[in-house]
């Protein structure tokens, strides 16, 4: 299974899902869906209404490995049903999709104009429930805020280290060191990004695999080159709070980079709407980032 995964991964034609809001984030992506913060008590009805949310999307019939590759799934997704199926088994089961699971616990506080992850102490009982539950890879996101070359380091440094765990558990990791798109030195900070980056990818095996989740660059097909990297399965933009539209148009101008979003993907999308409309909706939205994501 994990070898057709792999090679839907390297040579299939779509993009990824991000459905992996988490604790921090689920209050602001229902309120777009269009449920207050009133519709609920706690964190595990919260929980409740945005799988509830998730299972419209994936088990639409706009949802479809004709367009979409894998599907980033947060931790309490993984445990849960779609259809009777634990969540990653109707992923790859029913629908051909590739789960990945977040395994980050966070950012820590901006020092030096970075945010580091906050320490993940679970993680090798969290990558074991993944193996067991059919996760073919994980997700982890620092932020950079500042082109500062020690911290940008310190960033990918950690992200490397934390794959190595992941691969060695059998996962293929996205490493995520994403660079604010509003911050006024981005193009140098990518520069040192992708230095730092090539060191990291330096320090795998031969037989390692990761992936690459970046934010859409300045200079267009800026990060093209490593995916001549054996080590690079492939790599994946987030929109970043670009608008859809902005996101598509900086996409496609990428060779060979696939999305990965998840506020741009959902953009649209309403409680209150019909399963046809929502479908026609969501429909439209996945046509939109699979054919900025073939280019």
């Amino acid at each position: 299974m994990k070898t057709e995964q792999l090679r839907r991964m390297h040579e299939g034609r779509g993009f990824i899902a991000a459905l992996d809001q988490s604790g921090g984030s689920t209050p602001k992506a229902l309120e777009q869906y269009g449920i207050g913060r009133d519709a609920y008590y706690d964190e595990d009805t919260m929980y409740d209404l945005v799988h509830a949310m998730r299972t419209r999307i994936m088990t639409s019939p706009a949802f479809t490995a004709d367009f979409i590759l894998g599907v980033i799934l947060f931790e309490n997704t993984m445990y849960r049903t779609v259809e009777g199926e634990l969540t990653p088994h109707y992923l790859w089961k029913k629908k051909g999709i590739v789960p990945f699971l977040k395994v980050d616990a966070g950012l820590g506080d901006i020092d030096d104009g970075v945010q580091v992850m906050k320490p993940i102490p679970s993680l090798g009982e969290t990558l074991e429930e993944a193996v067991a539950r059919g996760i073919f890879g994980t997700k982890m996101r620092s932020v950079i805020h500042a082109a500062s070359e020690g911290a940008i380091a310190r960033v990918v440094e950690q992200q490397f280290e934390v794959a190595e765990t992941i691969i060695r558990a059998g996962l293929v990791p996205i490493i995520e060191p994403e660079v604010d798109i509003t911050i006024p030195d981005k193009e140098e900070a990518e520069t040192i990004l992708k230095h730092q980056l090539r060191k990291g990818l330096y320090r795998l095996g031969p037989a390692d695999h990761v992936m690459l989740k970046l934010s859409l660059p300045t200079r267009d097909n800026f990060y093209h080159d490593l995916l001549d990297d054996s080590r690079v399965v492939r790599i994946v933009a987030l929109s970043g709070g670009y608008s859809r539209a902005e996101a598509d148009a900086r996409l496609a101008r990428n060779t060979g980079i696939i999305a990965s979003f998840s506020r741009a993907l959902v953009e649209g999308l309403h409680a209150d709407m019909s399963d046809s409309e929502f479908a026609e909706v969501l429909s439209r939205s996945i046509r939109e980032i699979y054919h900025a994501s073939i280019t």
